[in-house]
């Protein structure tokens, strides 16, 4: 079992205190507007909204009927991601072609490298996110 997934004799609402990683993003892709949550440790756990400030009351519902489920089920409950499992630093090998052109870019907007590059990869995983809203 790895150290993320555990059992224990936590209540359900200890579970719900954790501070589990919950995404949510809009969704306008039927006409009506809805807010779509989901708890990225705990696998098909997700909710729908119709406001924004519904999303936190249905999110706890569905992490309460997740885990309780687990629990029944006898199925291990992952523990919350620790921030502590990402230093921010990764080393990623390029070609020398495109080592190149992202230093020239870096250069003409005036940045360093590691800004770019930083930067960049933001904006790529955003627009990923994005597209997965649609």
């Amino acid at each position: 079992m790895s150290q993320n997934h555990t059992i224990t004799s936590r209540t359900i609402e200890a579970y719900i205190a954790l501070p589990y990683t919950i995404e949510v993003h809009k969704d306008d892709s039927d006409g009506d507007t809805a807010y779509v949550a989901r708890v990225v440790e705990l696998p098909g756990c997700m909710t729908q909204a119709d406001t924004f400030e519904e999303v936190e009351e249905m999110v706890q519902d569905a992490m309460r009927a997740w885990i309780e489920s687990a629990i029944e089920d006898g199925v291990s409950i992952p523990e919350p991601r620790k921030a502590e499992d990402y230093s921010g630093k990764f080393v990623v090998r390029v070609p020398r072609s495109l080592h190149r052109q992202l230093a020239i870019a870096a250069e003409r907007d005036g940045v360093s490298l590691n800004a770019y590059v930083s930067t960049t990869l933001a904006q790529a995983v955003g627009a990923s996110v994005a597209g997965q809203a649609a």
